[in-house]
Formats: structure tokens, C-alpha cells, sequence
């Protein structure tokens, strides 16, 4: 074969992919439509979960480096300021990074892509895939370049990568049941001053919609999104016609006469639609990001959950290629990420119909209620965590997943089968200093985390390369830190590769963890 997974598309989804990929040792070619990389995006927000997933690939520094903390959010109706929602470290002892990073997606695919290079992979843009034929073991993609010219290529695997109007989806069949927003947004790259708070998310809840003020590196830089007037919606049908001077007036009538543009770079009005994919594999085709699921803005979430579409992938297709795993394993891709994207959807929703829903009672909530109750509500903690373990995604679980079994022994509100992994520091081995734990789990790999107990005998789990053993010492400290897990020793869990609970239980069973790597095709079986 010319490569063993060919990926349709290079925005963040794909070149997510593609690093996971290439880290893992696949062969890997992706190819995009487009002549070059985006150069405007509207997903400017990176939760921690994927910051998580971007230090284990190592680029989390320099994501840290080109974007800009969130400390807060600032809310104001009708031009004044009503509350204030802390983010700077809403999720403090829950990631290695308890906040929200602004961050535009150009950015994203900067360095992702400039990673990919690095590891001898580049995209092949002007390059669009024109069909591609199934066979039982393999895919065969026609594609054609830039001069024009058609070429075929072999893979062992497909991934749709390639967004809303995506190829890979439209040729396997695959409906996309869903809908039209009827607003029409606008983004805006601006240099202003105002009464903005500095540095935080400025959120304009007005009757008739919002405006969100998002602080960008530089000197009085604000990107802003927004609902489209009514007013303004027929010169969006003419939209050489539509400038962003034409939306101003509309923003000032929130927002205040004091706000003041010196200039705007980039103006682009767009529509949302809210569907999702009635599956995401066919055979030997995926679909992830866009291509399977495309919903409102709200919350920021559209592209983490690409990327997390991508990391969830990842290890299992490596390893099945690899032949370290059996076939089976890629089932469990659709079986957890489906009802993700399903639930995403239904709650985006039901926020964005409540920022924008033109009835009156509405209306008077939005400006009135919701700024008071968020106010409010923020102020406790158990709703700021709550808060930030939705919005950061480290609290999506995959319990109902073949892959996700809990055994007798945990007490309650302790992790489970399909929970990722809580972020702890602890001591290892005997003691020593203290260490991060997601430093210690490497991601290309199972780790097993026994607690409270010996280690298994030299044996009865060795000789398995694809397996870590972490012996969590038995002291007050970690227990205290344990603690914060509601994890009482003894414990043991086996973590999947990409840090969720694939088995948790009390006394260790070794023969429960031999046989659930052999179920999957890893250790002693081979993989058929």
C-alpha cells in the first residue's frame, strides 16, 4: 500500500490525526482541497482537556505562548456590566491547565502543522479527493492535483477530515440530518478601545442576540462575534455591499458610544448549521470533527471535539495496523464518540436558542435573569467545577463503552470504567519526590496504576511491551491527595493509552487485566 491511513483534510481535526499518527510509527499522507492553510478562523477557544493532549505531543508551550490566558469573563445587558466569571483558575487541581486558552485556529494549525513537518510529514494541499473505492482490505483513493493531473492511492484505512461539506461522508452514504441556524453571524478582527474589561472574554447580551469580545495577543486586540442585526441581514445578501462599518452602529447600541475602532483587518459573515453524522465509520472510512458533527458556537467547543474525535482514534488505529490489536477495537471509535457529539449537539442547542430566542419572556431572561443567576451561581464551587469539567471536556466518559468494565471494590465517587483518569501528583515506587502523573503515563501505551498494594508478581503481566506498571506508594501524602479522587487504597486501575479507565477494581486482578488485553488483542493472543 502507498500509505496506511490516507486523512482527507488539514484543519485541526486532520493534522491532529496526522501527528498521532506518525508519533505512533503509521505511514501517513494528508491531503487537502485548499492551496495553503486558513488564514482567518472563527474557533478561537482551547480547553484544557485538549492542552492536556497538546503536552503529550509537546506543543503545549507554544500554544501557551502564541494565545492568551482567559482570566475571566465579563458579562454586560444593555451596555452595563453585571457580572463577572472567574476563569483564570476555575479548574485549579483538576487539569495542569484550569483555564481556557484564546487562541485562534489558524494558530492551532500552525503549530500542529509545523509539528507534522517537523516529523517529515507534509500536507499535500491543492489536492482533492475525487472518489475512492472500498475493498476488504484496503482503500483506493483517486485524487486530483493541482495541475490537474488524477493519481491513485492505496491506504489501509480513510479518515474524513474535510468539514461540513465533507467528501469522504457524501460519497459512503452517510446521512447528515439536521438544520440551518436562521441567524447570521459576523467575525471581526479588530484594534478598539472601550469599557471592555482587559484580557477577559466580554460577553454583550442584548434582545435581540449577543456580542462576544474576545482579548487577542497585541496591543488592543479584540476579535468579535456576533449576531447580524435584522436590519443588516439584506445587505448580507449583497455581500460585496456588507462591510464592518455597517455593523458598528449596531455594537455601540450594546455595548456603548465609548467603544471605538481604529481598525478592522478581516470581516466575514457566515451561517450556522446544527447536524450530526448518522454514523461515523463505514467500513474502512471515518469521519471525525466537522465532517461528522457541526453545531453552534456556544461554549466553544466545536474544535476540541474535533481533536478529540482525532486522539480517540488515533491509538486505536495505530495499533491495529500495527497488527497489536484485533480489527474489533475500531468499533468502540464510533460507539464512544457518537454519543458524545449527539449529547454536544442537543446541549449547544439548548444554550444558543436561549442567547437568541426573540420572545419576549426571553428576551427580559437574557438581560435581565441571566446575568444575576450566572453572577450568583459562579460564586459556589461545586457549580464552578461543575462548570468547568463541561466546558473543558475533561469530564466526557466513556462508562457505556465495550472498552470500559468497573470490578466490585471502589467506594463511591471513585473513578470508573470509561472516567478519564483524574490529574494527580503523587509518589512512586517507593517515594522520592513527588511527580505529575500524566508526566509519568506515557500515551502510546496501557498503564497500570496499582494503589495500596504490591505490585504483581514478576510474571503474571510482564512480557507485554505495550504495558507500564506505576506502584503508587502507600503514605499519608498520597493518600491525602488521593483523597481528592474519592480513590481509597487499595485500588488498581489499567488506563487506556489516551488516559480513560479501561478497568478499575479494588484488589488487584491480574488475571481480569490479562484478559481484557487479550480480548482486545494485546499481550499473549495475537491480534487477528
Amino acid at each position: 500500500m502507498d500509505t496506511d491511513v490516507l486523512i482527507v483534510g488539514a484543519g485541526p481535526t486532520g493534522l491532529m490525526l496526522a501527528n498521532q499518527l506518525v508519533r505512533r510509527g503509521l505511514r501517513v499522507q494528508i491531503i487537502d482541497r485548499h492551496s495553503g492553510p486558513a488564514q482567518q478562523s472563527r474557533a478561537l477557544a482551547v480547553q484544557a482537556r485538549t492542552l492536556e493532549i497538546y503536552s503529550k505531543l509537546g506543543i503545549a508551550d507554544q500554544a501557551l505562548a502564541l494565545g492568551k490566558t482567559g482570566s475571566g469573563a465579563s458579562l454586560w445587558a444593555k451596555g452595563r456590566w453585571t457580572a463577572r466569571i472567574p476563569l483564570g483558575d476555575i479548574g485549579r487541581d483538576l487539569s495542569p491547565f484550569p483555564y481556557v486558552l484564546i487562541l485562534g485556529q489558524d494558530d492551532n494549525e500552525g503549530i500542529m502543522g509545523r509539528h507534522l513537518h517537523d516529523q517529515g510529514i507534509d500536507v499535500q494541499w491543492n489536492t482533492e479527493l475525487l472518489k475512492f473505492e472500498q475493498q476488504p482490505d484496503s482503500v483506493t483513493a483517486t485524487v486530483k492535483t493541482a495541475d490537474g493531473a488524477t493519481r491513485r492511492i492505496s491506504a489501509a484505512y480513510l479518515a474524513g477530515c474535510d468539514g461540513a461539506r465533507s467528501a469522504v461522508r457524501e460519497q459512503s452514504g452517510i446521512s447528515f440530518p439536521g438544520a440551518p441556524y436562521e441567524h447570521v453571524f459576523f467575525v471581526a478582527d479588530t484594534v478598539a478601545t472601550g469599557p471592555m474589561r482587559p484580557g477577559e472574554l466580554n460577553i454583550y447580551l442584548w434582545q435581540n442576540g449577543f456580542h462576544l469580545l474576545f482579548p487577542m495577543r497585541g496591543q488592543d486586540h479584540w476579535r468579535i462575534v456576533g449576531i447580524l442585526p435584522p436590519q443588516l441581514r439584506k445587505l448580507e445578501n449583497e455581500r460585496e455591499h456588507l462591510t464592518f462599518d455597517d455593523v458598528i452602529p449596531a455594537i455601540r447600541s450594546e455595548a456603548g458610544a465609548a467603544l471605538e475602532f481604529k481598525s478592522c483587518s478581516w470581516f466575514s459573515t457566515y451561517r450556522i448549521h446544527h447536524r450530526c453524522a448518522a454514523k461515523f465509520r463505514d467500513r474502512r472510512a471515518f469521519l471525525l470533527g466537522d465532517a461528522a458533527h457541526i453545531h453552534s458556537p456556544a461554549g466553544g467547543q466545536g474544535m476540541n471535539t474535533g481533536l478529540q474525535d482525532a486522539y480517540n482514534l488515533a491509538w486505536k488505529l495505530a495499533l491495529v495496523v500495527q497488527g497489536r490489536a484485533r480489527p474489533a477495537l475500531l468499533d468502540s471509535y464510533e460507539q464512544e464518540r457518537l454519543p458524545v457529539a449527539q449529547r454536544l449537539l442537543a446541549t449547544t442547542d439548548r444554550l444558543f436558542m436561549l442567547l437568541v430566542s426573540d420572545g419576549w419572556w426571553a428576551k427580559m431572561f437574557r438581560t435581565k435573569v441571566v446575568p444575576r443567576l450566572i453572577g450568583y451561581a459562579m460564586t459556589m464551587q461545586r457549580v464552578r467545577t461543575l462548570a468547568f469539567r463541561t466546558i473543558s471536556q475533561i469530564g466526557i466518559r466513556y462508562r457505556h463503552s465495550p472498552l470500559s468494565r468497573t470490578l466490585p471494590g471502589l467506594p463511591a465517587g471513585a473513578p470508573s470504567g470509561g472516567d478519564r483518569f483524574p490529574w494527580l501528583t503523587l509518589h512512586f515506587d517507593g517515594g522520592g519526590a513527588t511527580a505529575d502523573l500524566y508526566q509519568q503515563l506515557g500515551d502510546t501505551v496501557f498503564n497500570l496504576l496499582v494503589i495500596g498494594q504490591p505490585a504483581p508478581a514478576e510474571g503474571l503481566l510482564g512480557g507485554n511491551d505495550l504495558l507500564r506498571i506505576h506502584v503508587v506508594s502507600d503514605d499519608a501524602a498520597n493518600a491525602q491527595e488521593l483523597a481528592r479522587a474519592n480513590i481509597t487504597g487499595p485500588a488498581f486501575y489499567l488506563l487506556r493509552p489516551d488516559g480513560h479507565v479501561a478497568i478499575a477494581g479494588g484488589q488487584l486482578d491480574t488475571p481480569a487485566v490479562s484478559r481484557y488485553l487479550n480480548d482486545l488483542g494485546i499481550g499473549s493472543a495475537a491480534a487477528a
